[in-house]
């Protein structure tokens, strides 16, 4: 069989059917994920060893069938002249399996994203530090793409981003944008940021907070006049400044409570939901750091931090039970898809 070829005609078939993910695997047949939906390809036929070793090859470089062999999983993106790829190579029970997410080739606006136009306001901010948050597949590389697009096009600044692989190409417009790739042009996110303090960048995405190291040249980066975006894998805004302090020793948490409190420009915690029509719909929620919340950082009553935002829709807050309840009233999703994406569904439940 001619991997490449058979890649080519289901990159195709994910591009007709709307799909945002592939799914091979030793002993069953490729499988697509359709607005959330995990579609098996019946009359695809189920896929061998031979097989899985012939698509590792189609879609992964000599070193990182290395990575692979020696680490048993890799990251790796994929490119088509028509489609873009971020994958993931792993094996289970000691079989091979692949996944692969699309990724659009053009970036799109936050109004086409469906996103909140106040989002735009943190693309204006001289410095500081903007974490988009929530659990993987959510969209939250996808915004980030859209925030760096509008630095990109409205002001004259150097932009880095660090990813691990890069996921959305960028083409420098007002800006100049550097992309570096961790393994292929760095070590890490840590060293690649360390660096980023001698190569006159005013302007970082980092693809993801992983370790300690990486949080804190961040924070710092974003304390001494560099605006950073990034992401972490939390729920919403309280668990991840409590993420965030508690990844550090006990005796510098403080320090880093206090950093935090001062750098901290906002957190926006997204969730893609099944619409009605079809598709997928954000719900989200929105933190904004004003004098109030920065009290509540460095004071570690960050547990108080969600009553703000409930109570300050008037300076741009979002609650994300709010934006759940808006949806429903607009005829977007389902009132059990509200319910199963709310962490509160008794507040839900007044709203509706």
């Amino acid at each position: 069989m001619d991997y490449k070829k058979e890649i080519e005609e289901l990159v195709n078939l994910i591009l007709k059917e709307n799909a945002s993910d592939l799914h091979l695997a030793t002993g069953r047949t490729p499988i697509i994920r359709v607005s959330g939906n995990l579609i098996p390809l019946v009359k695809k036929p189920v896929i061998t060893e031979k097989d899985m070793q012939g698509y590792i090859n189609a879609l992964l470089t000599e070193a990182n069938k290395t990575i692979l062999e020696n680490d048993k999983d890799v990251d790796f993106s994929y490119s088509l002249a028509h489609a873009r790829f971020r994958g993931n190579a792993y094996y289970r029970q000691g079989a091979l399996s692949i996944a692969l997410r699309l990724i659009p080739k053009s970036i799109r606006t936050l109004s086409e994203l469906n996103l909140p136009p106040i989002l735009e306001t943190f693309t204006r901010k001289p410095q500081g530090f903007f974490l988009v948050v929530g659990p993987i597949g959510q969209g939250k590389t996808t915004t980030l793409a859209s925030l760096i697009e509008i630095i990109n096009q409205t002001r004259t600044e150097h932009i880095l981003t660090i990813e691990d692989p890069i996921e959305y190409l960028f083409e420098s417009k007002k800006s100049i944008i550097d992309q570096r790739e961790v393994r292929l042009d760095t070590p890490d996110f840590k060293d690649a940021l360390t660096a980023m303090f001698r190569e006159d960048i005013d302007v970082c995405m980092v693809g993801e907070m992983r370790d300690v190291e990486t949080v804190s040249t961040a924070v710092t980066a974003a304390e001494t006049g560099h605006l950073i975006f990034s992401t972490l894998h939390t729920n919403n805004a309280s668990q991840t400044i409590n993420r965030i302090i508690d990844s550090f020793m006990s005796t510098q948490q403080d320090q880093i409570r206090i950093q935090l409190a001062g750098s901290l420009t906002g957190i926006f915690s997204q969730r893609l939901i099944p619409r009605i029509s079809g598709g997928l719909i954000p719900a989200y929620e929105l933190l904004i750091n004003n004098n109030a919340v920065s009290n509540l950082i460095r004071e570690r009553r960050v547990h108080e931090i969600q009553t703000v935002i409930e109570t300050s829709s008037q300076e741009g807050m979002i609650d994300m039970n709010r934006s759940l309840a808006e949806l429903v009233r607009a005829g977007e999703i389902t009132v059990e898809s509200a319910y199963m994406n709310s962490s509160n569904p008794k507040t839900l439940e007044r709203l509706l």
